[in-house]
């Protein structure tokens, strides 16, 4: 394949394409037309004719679905084994890494610093070959009320799409934001225009925190399993859950050799460094004897059986990882693996791929994104087998397109 000029009009013909999972059928044999990085028509075979003078790609035999979307991931706070880097080329780096694994839009849920709301802001250029970025800002805290307040107030200033906050004490580790406190931010942030997604562990904070009007739970409940009480709170605003299941996943799955380590799928993207230091036997003894990961080895139980409730309950949910807010949390192929893990949980291949793409999309009430309809944005990857026969086919790439530009792998 090459690169479709973005002044012309470019149509991929012959796959089945599934243009908007969980609402309408997939089209079998079917054909998507770009123009100007936006999706121009689509339909069948035959039923829709591309414009004269368009360049034809044949696709037949591989399946087009929407780009698949992080509802909770982070940007530059890692760049491998190195340190911490919020740079305009570190965050670049990071949002051609999830592009190339299929990832088109990250929605980073806190740190990120300038360059990423810069990133955020030239995302409108017609050549667009990395993934789009939606951003929070840094993470908001405060002992006070007032001091809350001000923390919103600064991080307002520069303009993100959401404001994070973290109701949690780490397994008993550190202090939980106190209920004045975050019902403040939440307060500020609604006076504002922006929404609040929580960083949550336990059901009763959970609880509080819709009640006080949070607008997104940001990871699992891992301490009980919901209740009705709980799924009503969810359903009553269509708040999104995001699961994050690989959060937990990252704090014990080094305890030995990841079977992930020797997949192709991860090693052409991985830091080869990062993967060495997570191998050595000092590391891996750590993790088999710490404490804090069996605890959230044995969160993950319990966090897999909330989702399927939740699911079966018809909680809207959007996939997420919690991905790069440390370097094991390897960003892009983790998001592969969350789906993989939705699987196990229950969740049939359907909803794991709307959860991907229309649930998150509309989590972060982005319209224009997470499905193939004319009028949205022409970001989609052509698989070569189909992922609602197994999820796992998501990382069958042939390519990626983002504005109708292909990724360069």
């Amino acid at each position: 394949m090459q690169t479709a000029p973005t002044s012309g009009v470019t149509a991929f013909s012959g796959a089945r394409v599934i243009a908007h999972p969980g609402s309408r059928n997939p089209i079998p044999q079917g054909v998507v037309v770009v123009q100007d990085g936006k999706i121009l028509n689509l339909g069948a075979v035959g039923a829709v004719t591309p414009p004269a003078g368009a360049r034809v790609i044949d696709v037949s035999g591989k399946t087009i679905i929407p780009g698949l979307i992080s509802a909770h991931a982070h940007i530059s706070d890692v760049q491998g084994a190195g340190p911490r880097a919020y740079t305009d080329e570190n965050t670049l780096r990071q949002l051609g890494v999830f592009a190339r694994y299929g990832i088109t839009t990250v929605w980073s849920l806190g740190g990120e610093q300038a360059p990423a709301f810069k990133a955020r802001d030239a995302q409108a250029a017609p050549t667009l070959d990395r993934a789009r970025l939606f951003v929070a800002g840094d993470v908001i805290t405060g002992r006070t009320p007032d001091e809350a307040r001000a923390r919103v107030a600064t991080v307002a200033a520069m303009k993100p799409d959401v404001i994070k906050i973290r109701v949690d004490d780490n397994l008993g580790t550190a202090t939980k934001m106190a209920p004045d406190v975050y019902r403040a931010v939440i307060d500020e942030a609604h006076k504002r225009n922006l929404r609040v997604a929580a960083h949550i562990f336990y059901l009763d904070d959970a609880k509080d925190l819709l009640k006080s009007g949070v607008d997104m739970i940001a990871h699992s409940v891992r301490d009980k399993d919901v209740d009705d009480e709980f799924i009503t709170l969810m359903k009553d605003r269509n708040v999104p859950y995001c699961p994050t299941l690989t959060r937990e996943l990252s704090t014990f799955v080094y305890e030995s050799v990841p079977a992930f380590f020797s997949d192709p799928f991860f090693q052409r993207e991985a830091d080869k460094q990062l993967v060495a230091q997570l191998q050595t036997p000092a590391r891996m003894d750590a993790m088999k004897n710490s404490q804090t990961a069996r605890g959230y080895k044995a969160a993950l139980v319990v966090a897999k059986r909330n989702l399927k409730k939740l699911v079966d309950a018809g909680v809207l949910i959007a996939m997420g990882t919690d991905s790069g807010a440390f370097p094991e949390r390897f960003e892009g192929f983790f998001e592969h693996i969350e789906l993989e893990m939705m699987a196990d949980a229950g969740l049939t291949p359907l909803q794991i791929l709307t959860s991907a793409t229309a649930g998150a999309a509309t989590a972060m009430k982005q319209t224009t994104a997470g499905r193939l309809t004319p009028g949205m944005v022409a970001d989609f990857v052509i698989l070569d087998r189909d992922p609602l026969q197994d999820v796992k086919n998501t990382r069958s790439i042939s390519s990626v397109w983002i504005a109708g530009n292909q990724v360069r792998r």
